[in-house]
């Protein structure tokens, strides 16, 4: 028998109202909006009159991931759920889905099997319409921007200095470079542009980092959008775009409030990707998870070299957060591939290749462990074809190198598949840390890089392009050398080339472009040829996608 899938999984069960869920965390009518009986945004008002945010942090990260997907999401849910089942009071804190990966390639990010968070096809679609605020927010400032030119340029805008680009939340290449304006003088200034894809948007950034309504409009006030004739930054707030953009995101600075299949609250809010932008939720929902639960449980996206690096070197530097314990979700598949398996050839018994692939998940943890100083366990998220054998081989290498580790069958059992982890974590949660980041402030940004590339990736050094020298020379001249940096790269490799598998060494990364996001707080540096507006494979997941007479969405996954 067909097991079934995530979306009938999900479809099938009976979630509790989310007044009631919003109850037992303390949450008053008062501070709760509902968006239909399972869904709601929870005020701002909650941090103000609830408990300081003082619950453990935990936070979910992963090995190099692989086109097979992980389960870093599904590994994050069903561990919450084992610590319910462990008499803990988890908040999940979860970034929101984007359009684009899925109706690209995941065709859904809520979680799997019986560990997702529900209502799973509203949050993978609009949700509350808090991306399509980003995007609203962040194309109504790139309008203003082009009209200001078009009505006589008081500002003196270099047209082609313009760094802002128009957003859309939907894989498409075919936008990633364009030529606007035409048609005459009526119609605007003819001008090469582009879009990136809305969780790119450095308004995507601002919304995560904000701490409150004042602070979401002052940082969209600084938001660089281009460089007038004397070089000097032209800003948002000199745009007097400021007001109107932090009115479009008002509603959208709330956390969303939903809940696991077994009932654990969960926060979903912000959903910058790792590989392009900082790949981390909110700091309000991760404040809130905080204070309402004595776990708050987040992930960060993609590999620990990208979504851990920026949370840990950025997100927890803005906010003053200290993770008590970090989670790297690993696979067996996902170290056979690589240790040199093709896909379609994964679920085959391969002792040899898993034993070439797991130097990859080894040096995540040495980075966890070694650079941040942070307590570490391993989650070997277990699938159907694993095979005894390859499961005891990752859990005595790890234990041979004394890094804690545990299975996970919180897909197939929900909550009760993930005690063992649960279990491990709490008691690694309990000891005290060293924690520290891999770069102080004031190296410049290229030592910055060099540092990332050199301590967590590995490589042996960086190369900057003329273009990016030139950058980096300008914008410390700017004053922004103290901020630090995103890196943007490839998320199937420790470096900028995603041919190279494993735990490479002997390669330079080459950074190609700088720019700052002076909003967010940070240096965006992309390397390789990373791209900001991801394309649509052959066979997109929308093409299975549908909705049955009865008005059943089916084909999410």
């Amino acid at each position: 028998m067909a097991h079934p899938s995530d979306i009938e999984i999900a479809q099938s069960a009976a979630p509790r109202p989310i007044a009631e869920v919003a109850g037992e965390l303390g949450i008053g009518p008062g501070h709760l909006e509902p968006y239909g009986r399972y869904k709601a945004k929870v005020g701002l008002g909650v941090l103000d009159d609830g408990p300081a945010p003082d619950g453990k942090l935990i936070l979910v990260t992963a090995m190099t991931p692989t086109p097979a997907g992980e389960g870093k999401t599904t590994t994050t849910v069903g561990f919450a759920d084992a610590l319910s089942r462990l008499g803990r009071r988890p908040v999940v804190a979860l970034r929101e889905p984007s359009l684009g990966p899925v109706f690209g390639v995941k065709g859904g990010a809520a979680g799997g099997g019986y560990a997702q968070v529900v209502p799973m096809e509203d949050i993978n679609l609009h949700f509350t319409g808090d991306l399509h605020a980003v995007g609203a927010a962040n194309n109504l400032l790139a309008a203003m921007l082009d009209n200001h030119i078009h009505q006589g340029n008081a500002l003196g805008v270099d047209a082609r200095s313009i760094t802002w680009r128009r957003c859309v939340d939907m894989n498409d290449r075919q936008l990633r470079s364009v030529v606007d304006g035409l048609g005459g003088c009526a119609n605007g200034t003819p001008r090469e542009d582009g879009f990136d894809i809305t969780v790119a948007s450095e308004v995507m950034a601002v919304l995560c980092l904000a701490g409150s309504p004042a602070d979401l409009r002052e940082r969209l006030a600084r938001v660089v959008v281009a460089y007038d004739r004397a070089g000097a930054p032209v800003t948002a707030g000199d745009l007097k775009a400021a007001g109107a953009m932090a009115a479009l995101l008002k509603d959208a600075l709330s956390p969303n409030l939903v809940q696991t299949l077994e009932g654990t609250p969960a926060l979903v809010h912000g959903g910058p990707f790792a590989n392009i932008a900082h790949g981390c939720n909110s700091v309000t929902a991760t404040r809130m998870a905080l204070s309402l639960g004595d776990y708050a449980v987040t992930e960060a996206g993609f590999g620990a070299d990208l979504g851990a690096e920026k949370f840990l070197d950025i997100k927890c530097r803005m906010a003053g957060l200290v993770p008590d314990a970090v989670v790297v979700v690993a696979t067996v598949r996902a170290l056979k591939h690589h240790g040199g398996v093709r896909r379609e050839d994964l679920g085959a018994e391969d002792l040899d290749a898993l034993k070439k692939g797991l130097p990859n998940l080894l040096r995540h943890v040495e980075n966890i462990t070694e650079v941040y100083g942070l307590p570490c366990a391993v989650a070997v998220n277990q699938f159907p074809t694993d095979t005894p054998a390859e499961l005891r081989l990752v859990e005595d290498r790890c234990r041979e190198l004394d890094v804690s580790v545990a299975r996970s069958e919180v897909w197939a059992k929900g909550g009760e598949g993930g005690l063992a982890l649960a279990e491990e974590v709490v008691r690694l949660a309990g000891q005290q840390s060293d924690f520290t980041f891999s770069y102080p402030d004031w190296l410049s940004i290229e030592e910055k890089l060099h540092t990332i590339a050199t301590r967590i990736y590995r490589a042996d050094g960086i190369d900057l392009t003329p273009q990016a020298k030139e950058q980096a020379k300008t914008l410390e001249e700017l004053g922004f050398g103290g901020l630090p940096v995103c890196v943007a790269k490839t998320q199937y490799s420790f470096s900028d080339d995603p041919a190279l598998l494993g735990a490479p060494t002997g390669f330079r990364v080459t950074v190609r472009n700088l720019k700052v996001s002076a909003g967010a707080g940070f240096i965006v540096a992309l390397t390789g040829d990373v791209m900001t507006m991801p394309g649509l494979p052959k066979a997109p997941a929308a093409e299975r996608i549908d909705v049955d007479a009865s008005g059943r969405i089916n084909g999410l996954f």
